[in-house]
């Protein structure tokens, strides 16, 4: 190896070493701190534990119903946020998209949500919910709209989902975007010319050349959707009663909350991220295999 060789080498490793450090210590030695504790009975606090085992992986899964409501309610909102979410973002996209004027107008209106903050966020939609909502029904005698918004166990999960939808649809619509443009112009003249409908346009053409962008998409959507935690605490708290707890909820109750089992909360954390792991694997694999090159 050249000495130029060896100093780009070295201006490579001096360049990501810090960020290398920064997620050995923030990530890697906590994840294997908490896989290890995983396997113990410690309760965060004290210096002595014993080991448990696979009992606390059993106890989770096999005894712990609030738990298994809590991955009930999750995987029911990742479902719905993955579908809905991608498909307005990609409605959005395609309708911005067919305007000649104001693209950059609705690309910003759209976007805007993201530039809040999560808390701050969620308690404007709070106060729209527990302010805004009766006193609108009160004045405009709209009886439908004074309802329980987030104390109504069928309600409240709608009422998540569309705050949810409203501060994710912006950047999953931006993907969107980048990836319908990307499509060579050529491809489009020539469906045209053969007379393909909107609909054959968006089936056989766009679809398959932005399966790319599902892919990521699908993958950032499910991604968050699974750790949701802020967004459901302001909004709801996780009531009522648990009825809308995810299992992020569930875990820091069980750890920091309620029992201060951090062994067993620990154990919850490892199978959350299994499921994920899992989850991702699948979705990864069968969306990679539809995607085709422009």
């Amino acid at each position: 190896m050249s000495n130029r060789s060896k100093k780009a080498t070295m201006s490579l490793i001096l360049f990501v070493l810090p960020a290398f450090v920064l997620y050995v210590i923030f990530l890697v030695i906590p994840m294997l701190q908490g896989s290890f504790y995983s396997f113990t009975d410690w309760d965060g606090l004290n210096k002595s534990y014993n080991l448990v085992g696979i009992q606390n992986f059993i106890e989770a899964i096999r005894d712990d119903a609030r738990f298994r409501n809590s991955i009930l309610f999750t995987l029911k909102y990742v479902i719905f946020a993955v579908v809905l979410q991608n498909a307005l973002a990609l409605l959005l996209a395609l309708l911005i998209e067919s305007q000649k004027r104001a693209k950059g107008f609705f690309r910003t209106i759209f976007f805007m949500p993201n530039m809040l903050s999560i808390i701050i966020s969620t308690f404007m939609w709070v106060f729209v919910f527990t302010k805004v909502m009766p006193a609108l029904s009160q004045f405009a005698a709209l009886k439908f709209l004074n309802i329980s918004w987030l104390g109504d166990p069928n309600i409240s999960f709608w009422t998540i989902m569309l705050v949810s939808i409203w501060g994710g649809v912006g950047t999953l619509m931006i993907i969107y975007m980048s990836a319908i443009q990307g499509i060579p112009q050529h491809l489009k003249e020539a469906a045209i010319i053969d007379g393909a409908s909107p609909f054959h346009m968006l089936r056989y053409i766009t679809l398959p050349l932005i399966a790319h962008a599902l892919t990521i998409c699908i993958f950032l959507t499910m991604n968050s959707s699974f750790k949701v935690y802020d967004l459901i605490y302001a909004l709801t708290g996780g009531g009522p009663a648990r009825a809308t707890q995810v299992i992020t909820m569930n875990i820091l109750e069980e750890a920091y909350q309620l029992n201060y089992r951090y062994g067993y909360a620990s154990a919850k954390a490892i199978i959350l991220f299994l499921m994920i792991l899992i989850i991702t694997i699948i979705q990864v694999t069968i969306m990679k295999k539809r995607e085709v090159e422009a």
